[in-house]
């Protein structure tokens, strides 16, 4: 289900459909990871309803750069990011989203789909309940998958995991910490930054931290014939961690909530196929690096329920009309992850250096706009704070305060 499926069942409800929601999980999650809202989420949620129950939970508090040893100094966070991205966690969004769901839409919970048939008029979908191991076969006028990188929609209708999937060669760890990390201040963001390894803490000013371990790897499959906290501390070597990173891997040990996986991106040359429609990340995970999955989720929920509604009588029009007006953001989010990356892992030591003099070039006027080009506020404004659905709609543009560049 997760943020895209809620958002689009909402959607879809609005515009006249009678959607059911189908979910692998015994229930709703809660919590989770830490995920930025960019102008173009910000734009979406506002249209969706969704905007009025979330905030934005940056801490107020200044960052820093550490190291093992225990020095630091005055570092960025991810709050200081040009676009004023709201921070916040993914359950935030999912509750958010959830509350904008009339309660007569059907959820059908440790439901999975096992076969997906089509013709011109409908799709036959079997359905297993994996809690009694009943199946039964319905007819849907439109099926939406929303359901992640790894998509058992995408499987069943378009082919294998393998022939769109696109390793980056980086694996993270992403987990709730209890209270506050030692060396930090409360509320405090912090990271740490070492060629192909890093460490961010994500401060929020009303909930304790969200972590998130990044390295690069030669052999993805082989991380994964470890625990989470084994690889993390093989990524990290033998060197002592020092305090707090050292507490941060001890706390992965104990974690239940962790999501460890592999960076990978979705690229499909088609996002529909006859009655199938693919959103979010089972479509064009963009990764967390590129900080607009939650983002782009909203935008691609809400510009398919306004497509449907122009063309309520041909929905391959419709489906053309949507892929068309997400396609070219999705692709920049898509091609720009690689230097997006380097925001949260760096290459070298070089790299590190550059981090912490960009503060320093905003001293002076040019400086400013060496600094922006560093940082390229040009292609944040024009993509990831663009209203996705009123450009593609061809009306004004959702406002919001916080929508500039700063």
């Amino acid at each position: 289900m997760g943020i895209g499926g809620i958002a689009t069942a909402a959607r879809l409800y609005r515009a006249g459909w009678d959607p059911v929601l189908i979910e692998r999980s015994p229930g709703r999650r809660s919590g989770g990871y830490f995920v930025a809202l960019f102008g173009a989420g910000k734009a979406a949620a506002g249209r969706l309803g969704i905007l009025e129950h979330l905030h934005d939970r940056a801490s107020s508090q200044p960052g820093l750069d550490i190291d093992r040893t225990g020095r630091s100094r005055s570092g960025m966070t991810y709050a200081d990011m040009p676009g004023q991205p709201w921070l916040m966690l993914r359950g935030d969004v999912e509750s958010a989203a959830f509350a904008t769901l009339p309660e007569d839409v059907q959820l059908r919970y440790s439901t999975v789909p096992t076969a997906i048939a089509q013709d011109a008029d409908g799709v036959d979908v079997t359905l297993l309940d994996t809690a009694s191991g009943a199946s039964t076969t319905e007819r849907f006028d439109l099926v939406v998958g929303a359901d992640g990188l790894r998509s058992t929609v995408r499987s069943l209708v378009f082919g294998p995991h393998e022939g769109y999937l696109r390793r980056m060669g980086y694996m993270i760890a992403a987990f709730e910490y209890h209270g506050t990390p030692p060396g930090l201040a409360a509320r405090q963001a912090a990271t740490l930054l070492e060629p192909d390894r890093s460490m961010w803490v994500f401060a929020f000013e009303d909930h304790d931290p969200t972590i998130l371990l990044s390295y690069r790897t030669d052999d993805v499959d082989a991380e994964f014939t470890r625990s989470p906290a084994e690889s993390a501390r093989a990524a990290f070597g033998a060197q002592p961690p020092g305090g707090t990173l050292g507490a941060v891997l001890d706390a992965l040990d104990d974690s239940d909530t962790v999501l460890f996986d592999s960076v990978e991106q979705v690229r499909m040359p088609a996002w529909h196929r006859g009655r199938v429609v693919l959103v979010g990340d089972s479509a064009w995970c963009v990764t967390l690096y590129a900080g607009m999955g939650v983002s782009s989720a909203l935008a691609g929920a809400d510009l398919l329920g306004a497509m449907l509604e122009r063309h309520p009588d041909d929905p391959a029009k419709a489906l053309a009309a949507w892929e068309q007006g997400m396609r070219p953001y999705v692709t920049h989010y898509q091609d720009a992850a690689p230097a997006d990356r380097r925001i949260f892992v760096v290459d070298n030591r070089l790299q590190i250096l550059l981090r912490r003099f960009i503060p320093v070039l905003g001293k002076t006027s040019l400086g400013r706009r060496l600094a922006e080009r560093i940082m390229r506020v040009e292609e944040i404004r024009t993509y990831k704070n663009a209203d996705i659905v009123g450009e593609a709609l061809g009306e004004p543009p959702y406002r919001h305060e916080e929508l500039p560049v700063a």
